[in-house]
């Protein structure tokens, strides 16, 4: 966790120090500086494989060894440099991030689109109900994603006027949009509690969605569905009194945006990270933090441990139970994820999490889907009967064990997931602050 430690990971003393001379003067330290460096890393679509966090009063230095979405080190110089600008675009003094808590989202106005912020009781057909009514009131969803955990469902959706193709301004029609959601997201269950938010502003889609789920309390219901989640995460919460930190660490099966989670939610829980240790090289990951409370002390209370420990077992298994996987490409039109969303209904599959996007003319979407009984295996006719209706070409099975014997189809998985950059291979990247 010392500079010698951090320095031994890179692939030499001159790549390291190359690397450090590119760097534009260091800054100040600050709370959820870690989050936002992580999150900068994840818009770029790298890999953390390892890393080594450490701060101390006003400077603080963290090194990446990153690779590409395909695990190779980055070599192209011009990449590297790409790489770096954007870093320093993202967490320089004239950046924009957003800050962490709630009431300060949404504060900045967009003419593009307007954002609109669901959480709720989770059900069958939720997500087709939701489209369905902004359709019917005339509104195009541009990007979307939606989360489903312990059977609550949060949603951040950014749709345009179907006829300006931009922000809705209209105060009644705003207000009545938010009503109509309300209503559906509610469902026949009034005594859950359901928010809606709706509003012409700007936020971090992923962030704010671990946000909405921490701030519906989606970890107390947990235990509920702990035997569904295969395998279980790991996470200790203990003090070291000696030096007035607590120590979490987390052992789970490795996946993409597994880092950005867990920082995320102890920023959100307000805990700041002085030093730790991650490591993802192999099928698990590991990972050890050294944290205080924003106030100077640690965690103090059984109470409060249990609930670090529950949080932090929610955001990693909100990306989990996801179910199986669907892709879809094709060219995008209004009401198009209401009909997509409809069909599956229709044929008994519900959606755990959805990812939507437009891209140009295209609509890049991908879904989660699980059959009736809440199993990812879903029969191959009904697979084959929703592509039939879908269309063939624009609609990719991911994952199921018979896919293969399904007809060959062209597939559009050239529009999905494109990187800022074009990857070519692995490199350590170290960021340094002081």
């Amino acid at each position: 966790m010392d500079g010698e430690t951090s320095c031994s990971s890179w692939d030499s003393d001159d790549e390291y120090q190359k690397f450090i001379q590119k760097m534009n003067p260091p800054s100040a330290n600050k709370y959820g500086i870690l989050l936002e460096v992580v999150q900068v890393l994840t818009e770029l679509q790298l890999i953390v494989k390892k890393a080594y966090i450490s701060s101390d009063g006003g400077w603080f230095m963290d090194v990446f060894n990153v690779t590409d979405q395909n695990g190779q080190k980055i070599m192209d110089e011009s990449v590297l440099d790409e790489i770096v600008k954007y870093i320093h675009k993202c967490l320089g003094a004239d950046s924009c991030f957003l800050p962490s808590r709630r009431r300060s989202v949404g504060v900045e106005p967009s003419s593009d689109y307007t954002l609109i912020e669901l959480t709720g009781t989770d059900r069958p057909g939720l997500l087709s109900e939701v489209s369905a009514v902004l359709t019917n009131l005339e509104c195009n969803v541009v990007n979307a994603e939606v989360w489903t955990h312990n059977k609550r469902a949060a949603a951040v959706m950014q749709v345009t006027d179907r006829k300006t193709g931009l922000a809705i301004s209209d105060t009644q029609r705003l207000a009545r949009i938010k009503e109509r959601l309300s209503y559906v997201f509610k469902g026949s269950n009034r005594s859950q509690d359901t928010k809606t938010t709706v509003t012409m502003g700007i936020t971090h889609t992923e962030r704010r969605l671990h946000q909405m789920m921490l701030e519906d309390r989606d970890y107390e219901r947990y235990d509920k569905d702990r035997t569904n989640v295969n395998p279980t995460p790991v996470v200790s919460v203990v003090n070291w009194l000696d030096k007035d930190y607590s120590v979490v660490n987390i052992r789970c099966k490795d996946r993409p945006k597994l880092l950005f989670d867990t920082v995320c939610t102890l920023t959100d829980m307000q805990y700041v990270v002085f030093h730790g240790s991650v490591d993802s090289e192999g099928p698990e990951a590991y990972q050890e933090y050294y944290i205080r409370h924003i106030d100077g002390s640690p965690v103090n209370s059984e109470a409060e441990r249990q609930r670090v420990i529950q949080c932090l077992e929610a955001a990693i298994e909100r990306r989990v139970s996801e179910g199986l996987k669907l892709e879809l490409s094709t060219g995008d039109r209004v009401g198009l994820l209401s009909d997509v969303t409809r069909i599956f209904r229709e044929n008994g599959l519900t959606v755990t999490r959805a990812e939507v996007s437009t891209r140009g003319d295209k609509a890049v979407n991908t879904f989660y889907v699980r059959d009736a009984a809440g199993s990812s295996a879903v029969d191959l006719k009904t697979l084959e009967a929703i592509r039939q209706e879908i269309g063939q070409t624009v609609l990719q099975v991911k994952g199921h064990p018979d896919h293969r014997k399904s007809p060959p189809q062209e597939s559009p998985s050239r529009f999905l997931f494109s990187s800022l950059f074009r990857p070519r291979s692995l490199y350590s990247l170290g960021l340094i602050r002081s």
